[in-house]
């Protein structure tokens, strides 16, 4: 088997660790297929997204191991970790990848709860009297 390229991308809580093969495009989430990991059809087509725009659809096998966070925050680190991965295999590939936006972190993250209010901004009702 040829030179893995290994990556990481993240968003929100979760991170996605990413290793790239030459081969059929066959894609592994977590050990499960692509489709049955992500069933939304957005989410899948998230993670696809930098192939299409390289042009590099079914060049490469994709093994995805991807932790925290829920299913659409898990969808956009492996669309992160495929896009600094497929950088790493063709630094060509900068370009068309810069200009989606998928090389960039997403750096909103979950605002913290404050005390005195009931989640980070929603605050108790307030009554005259």
């Amino acid at each position: 088997m040829a030179e893995a390229i290994f990556a990481t991308g993240r968003r929100k809580n979760a991170v996605a660790r990413v290793r790239l093969f030459p081969g059929t495009g066959k894609i592994t989430v977590n050990d499960k297929d692509l489709s049955s990991y992500f069933a939304n059809q957005v989410l899948e087509q998230e993670v696809i997204a930098p192939f299409r725009v390289t042009e590099t659809e079914g060049k490469f096998d994709v093994v995805v191991k991807v932790a925290g966070g829920g299913l659409s925050g898990q969808a956009g680190a492996c669309r992160h970790g495929v896009a600094r991965a497929l950088l790493k295999f063709d630094e060509n590939l900068r370009a068309p990848l810069k200009k989606a936006g998928f090389l960039t972190r997403d750096p909103r993250m979950k605002e913290r709860r404050k005390y005195g209010l009931k989640k980070a901004r929603k605050a108790p009702q307030f009554s005259k009297r």
